[in-house]
């Protein structure tokens, strides 16, 4: 068993400022996406202009939170909004959907393809391989906030989260299996994959099943939202039943849609 490091879930005070990890771990997020972005439109013929990327990360920034937010309140918690509608603006309580945040992101690569006529998935396949960095962040910060913990195992990695919720048991540190997963493997994956010209959407239907499946099987250790529980089978969770969809769209980019051959 491992110790769980004791995090201040406050990274820095400036007088009445305090700036929190979680936050934190959002900025640094957007902040390697926007790196990743310069440097793909840097390359011979990527399409991309560094003003496109630009815009295209401040918006994806709206997306992100704003899809994240509210797909957490409609999928996790309205009763909880029901009961309390500010809590939508407590952002740094953590509560952020990634299937709400693809929503959210969806539209802003709709809204960018149609004025800069790359269309839909020509801005989706630039976009995606930026993501799984601000994934793993994301998880990071999940995991310094000792929130989304796992099971009771009996791993050699198992911890014991401060979270009275968590019983003092030994947990699975699921916040970094999936940081493992649908962040560095995932980046790897698709970044490697966008290297080549691809169907388009093909890109996107990659990041899209992979993803699906490594949120799918790191759920059946992870404990789901409390005020949720497991809705069927004493197993099925709201992010399996969420990353479904996800998979059955991949599948559909990646053998069913036909399209012409372009670079990502």
């Amino acid at each position: 068993m491992l110790a769980y490091p004791q995090f201040d879930p406050v990274a820095i005070s400036l007088g009445p400022l305090h700036v929190r990890w979680y936050g934190l771990m959002y900025l640094i997020g957007f902040c390697s996406a926007w790196l990743l972005g310069r440097y793909r439109a840097a390359r011979p013929g990527s399409g991309w202009t560094a003003l496109e990327v630009d815009d295209l990360i401040t918006y994806s920034v709206l997306g992100v939170v704003l899809g994240g937010r509210t797909g957490y309140e409609i999928f996790y918690d309205m009763p909880g909004l029901v009961a309390d509608p500010l809590s939508f603006f407590k952002v740094w309580q953590g509560g952020m959907s990634f299937h709400g945040g693809i929503v959210g992101m969806s539209v802003v690569a709709w809204l960018l393809g149609k004025k800069s006529g790359k269309g839909f998935w020509g801005v989706a396949d630039f976009l995606v391989p930026l993501v799984p960095l601000g994934i793993l962040a994301g998880r990071i910060g999940n995991f310094i906030n000792g929130e989304l913990w796992g099971k009771v195992g009996d791993v050699p990695w198992a911890m014991i989260f401060p979270d009275p919720r968590a019983g003092g048991l030994p947990r699975h540190p699921s916040q970094l299996y999936e940081a493992s997963l649908e962040g560095l493997a995932l980046f790897l994956i698709v970044w490697l994959y966008s290297a080549q010209k691809r169907k388009t959407g093909a890109v996107s239907g990659v990041f899209l099943l992979w993803y699906g499946i490594f949120r799918f099987v790191v759920e059946f250790v992870r404990v789901p939202d409390p005020q949720l529980g497991y809705l069927a089978f004493g197993w099925l969770t709201m992010g399996q039943l969420l990353s479904i969809p996800v998979i059955l769209l991949a599948a559909w980019l990646l053998w069913l849609r036909p399209a012409p051959t372009k670079a990502a």
